[in-house]
């Protein structure tokens, strides 16, 4: 086991830091507040934090659009409490991952003032400028992710349109300048050179486009209610070749330090995003997003998806798989409360690194927000059509009580807290020994202790009607996992074993020799 790069064997813990802890008190989380509560990731049992953005900002996409990359934006501190963060991680064991954002910068970023000061300016190439179409219009039919229209702004004082993949706000790098390309390493590097311990790569698969700016093709299969961006299809706006150029760059740059670790956001199919691996040479992790994409929560498609990225996945290569994130709806929204404890079951033993979304270890459901507290661009943009993201970035509840313990009582926080939060809150589950919290804890534990579960192999993929099977296996270690997916009790026979734990924790040290009962979303691992 200790052979292997710790990336391997982790448990990788994403904060959204506006809603984690708030230690200034003004209802938003920040640097100091998530430091305080440093003590619940590793009693949890995780290797590593993720933060989302903390970078100065305008926000008007909460910190993706970033306009220094080498400071604090004051909301969340400032640069000693970076260092006083990565120091206090480190001294407890625990790993530091920043969000590297690199498709974009802000519309006030000082590359991007000069770039838009004149066509003759040095940094001019450094983003995607291009004439205007003959009719005056885009040059093309580009549309922007945030359905607020093409993909382009027209810019008066210089009279070129300037891309942007998502908000207007957020005008896209040009990755073939090399300007860009050294800066942007050196950006690393500063956050290196601090003792951060890797990076999640934004966006990974959008960083390069078509250079000769063709339109997108129309999608056959858009109808009405799907996003206005889904009318097209992708083709020269995603995953287009030039782009593991750049990443091999970026991993050459992560690679001159030791121990340091490069995840990439790469939101295709498993087919794909195969690619992202590179030959050893570009991403270290791919995050694999399949399972938060509308999948059904049935055994067979479970058992289609994991054995298919098993068979793709490149010599050497190590998987990783995630149930929620900050763009997404919480797993348990939609698998469904029944269902929640057999997500974690399968997020933490699956073969791979598996991601922890905060408050994914509560089991805690999205927030249903008002439309007059809604914050998302996207939602702002788009009210009414369920695209917005507030839902599921929701400050941590850590108490019950007015503020839940994520800021004062007397402070409205950013975004509301939702009731079944109040309810399932840190210390409500902390006394709990049957909570999501009590199970999550246990889960990783037992990885700790059972080498098949960290870097083991995986073995009997199966599906038993509504029952997902599979074995991990590390030379003589050996365990079972059995989830039952269905929406009526099951049973199955995986032979004689003993009960290691079960998603309820109320059957450990049974003793099997012959049929298995499993109740609705019951799991069980088997050693």
């Amino acid at each position: 086991m200790t052979s292997t790069p710790w990336w391997q064997r982790a448990v990788l813990y994403q904060v959204y830091p506006r809603s984690f802890a708030d230690g200034d008190g003004d209802g938003v989380g920040d640097l100091a507040g998530l430091v305080s509560r440093l003590d619940h990731l590793t009693r949890l049992g995780v290797d590593a934090v993720w933060l989302s953005p903390i970078y100065p900002s305008p926000m008007a996409d909460f910190g993706y659009d970033v306009a220094d990359h080498c400071d604090v934006d004051p909301l969340f501190g400032d640069l000693a409490d970076a260092e006083a963060l990565i120091a206090a991680a480190h001294a407890r064991g625990l790993r530091v991952i920043l969000d590297f954002v690199p498709n974009h910068t802000s519309d006030r970023h000082p590359w991007f003032l000069a770039s838009r000061r004149s066509r003759t300016d040095p940094k001019r190439d450094w983003y995607v400028w291009a004439d205007p179409a003959p009719d005056g219009g885009p040059p093309n039919n580009w549309l922007s992710r945030f359905d607020v229209g093409p993909a382009w702004t027209y810019d008066e004082a210089t009279g070129q349109y300037y891309l942007h993949s998502f908000l207007p706000e957020q005008p896209d790098l040009n990755w073939r300048h090399p300007g860009v390309r050294e800066a942007m390493g050196d950006v690393l590097r500063f956050w290196l050179d601090r003792g951060v311990d890797g990076f999640r790569v934004d966006v990974a698969h959008r960083i390069a486009k078509d250079p000769r700016l063709r339109d997108n093709p129309p999608n056959p299969d858009w109808h009405e209610g799907m996003a206005a961006s889904a009318r097209l299809l992708e083709r020269r706006t995603r995953n287009w070749p030039e782009l593991h150029d750049v990443l091999r760059g970026l991993r050459r740059v992560v690679d001159a330090y030791p121990d340091r670790v490069l995840i990439g956001e790469v939101n295709l199919d498993p087919a794909e995003l195969m690619a992202f691996y590179g030959d050893g040479d570009e991403l270290h992790l791919p995050l694999n997003f399949h399972t938060i994409v509308d999948l059904p929560w049935q055994a067979g498609v479970l058992a289609d998806l994991v054995g298919s990225v098993e068979a793709l996945l490149p010599a050497r290569a190590w998987p990783t798989w995630v149930l929620s994130n900050h763009d997404k709806p919480r797993f348990p929204t939609r698998l469904g409360q029944a269902h929640a404890r057999a997500g974690l079951v399968f997020l933490l033993t699956v073969r791979g690194t598996p991601v922890l979304y905060y408050g994914d270890e509560l089991a805690l459901p999205d927030v249903d927000v008002p439309p007059e507290a809604a914050q998302d661009p996207w939602e702002l943009a788009n009210p009414g059509k369920g695209l917005g993201r507030d839902r599921s970035r929701t400050p941590m509840p850590w108490t019950g009580g007015p503020g839940a313990g994520f800021c004062p009582p007397d402070v409205a926080p950013w975004l509301p807290i939702g009731e079944d939060h109040r309810q399932a809150h840190v210390a409500a589950q902390d006394a709990d020994p049957a909570s999501p919290l009590a199970l999550t804890r246990a889960l990783l534990a037992l990885r700790r202790r059972r080498p098949a579960l960290a870097t083991g192999d995986l073995e009997g993929l199966r599906a038993d009607g509504g029952v997902l099977v599979y074995t991990r296996r590390a030379g003589a270690d050996r365990v079972t996992v059995a989830l039952n997916t269905g929406e009526r009790p099951a049973v199955i026979d995986l032979g004689a074993g003993t009960v290691l734990l079960s998603s309820g924790l109320d059957r450990h040290g049974e003793t099997l020799d012959g049929p298995l009962p499993l109740a609705v979303g019951e799991a069980v691992v088997i050693g």
